[in-house]
């Protein structure tokens, strides 16, 4: 199975978790290594398969002149790494994006020591342009500032909460309970019928746009069960044995994609309209039109995305045999 375009995760980024109650020395020793990050955005150069991001030091004015929260991300080499959110940093023109989750168009950044086409951008707008390494790096970011943005006050007893551990914990000064970052497990599911695969569209998604179904696993259950529940909810199509093929990191805000494949054992859609617009079982002569561009409904795959490589896979014949070791 190939999951070379599979984006956000395997990037072997060492998080040093160990050197975290060192955070503040190692942010204020000079040799940090920090990703800006605006609105949940982060800064990058180049552009669309040719991307990177950009780094600064700690005492860059882009940085100390936003006062920002700051995450300790890990190591590279021996340089410690470091997140920054300098969403108090006002754009030199004005900008149509709408804060954190948001898309909108890439905002440039003109400031000493940065290259001349630095700009902050929506990572899913780099699924594919960033190297294994970067794109872990940045999908932890983003995902860590998400909860703590979301998570400000106390859920056992309301009052405010503090950063702690570098940033990898939030705890209450009124009562006392610690809280972590939480990462919530969405199935994502390649539903197929003998030459075909169930693709669905939710409301309001561009035109053209289709993918594998999904949803949240609900408490108390399996990936197996919740894999044939969301089907047969969205679609009424009901499935047989479940296997796991591959999972993503998915930062938007915090989701963790376990993508699973499934057999259907009936055909006739029955839609829940309000999880899905339209669902069709697509045959695989018409998903090779949907890759190649020439589909006169369907438009390609996000790359990176896990939906793009299962649907590669599938399309290309090399998922792993049911049941095989992978």
């Amino acid at each position: 199975m190939d999951l070379t375009d599979l984006a956000f995760g395997g990037g072997g980024l060492n998080r040093a978790a160990h050197l975290r109650p060192r955070a503040d020395e190692l942010w204020s020793s000079g040799a940090a290594h920090v990703l800006p990050l605006w609105r949940g955005r982060p800064l990058f150069q180049g552009e669309d398969r040719a991307l990177d991001l950009v780094f600064t030091d700690a005492a860059h004015p882009l940085i100390a002149e936003n006062q920002p929260e700051w995450l300790f991300l890990g190591q590279r080499g021996d340089r410690p790494l470091f997140a920054a959110d300098i969403s108090s940093w006002t754009p030199p023109h004005e900008s149509a994006d709408g804060g954190p989750g948001f898309g909108g168009e890439p905002v440039p950044v003109e400031a000493p020591d940065l290259p001349p086409d630095a700009h902050f951008a929506d990572l899913r707008a780099a699924l594919y342009g960033l190297d294994p390494w970067e794109s872990e790096v940045a999908a932890t970011a983003r995902g860590l500032f998400e909860w703590h943005r979301s998570h400000g006050f106390c859920a056992n007893c309301g009052q405010p909460s503090e950063m702690s551990q570098a940033g990898w914990r939030r705890d209450c000064p009124a009562c006392g309970r610690p809280h972590f970052p939480r990462t919530d497990p969405v199935v994502i599911m390649l539903v197929t019928r003998g030459n075909s695969v169930l693709l669905g569209r939710s409301p309001g998604w561009p035109p053209g746009m289709y993918s594998l179904l999904a949803g949240f696993m609900e408490p108390g259950e399996t990936i197996e069960a919740a894999t044939r529940r969301e089907v047969f909810e969205e679609t009424g199509v009901n499935c047989g044995p479940v296997e796991m093929l591959a999972s993503q990191p998915w930062p938007f805000p915090a989701s963790l994609m376990i993508g699973t494949r499934t057999e259907a054992t009936s055909t006739e859609i029955t839609l829940d309209p309000v999880e899905l617009e339209h669902a069709l079982w697509v045959s695989r002569e018409d998903l090779a039109l949907v890759f190649s561009g020439a589909h006169p409904v369907i438009r390609k795959p996000r790359r990176g995305a896990i939906a793009q490589v299962l649907l590669k896979n599938w399309l290309a014949g090399t998922l792993p045999s049911p049941h095989s070791p992978r």
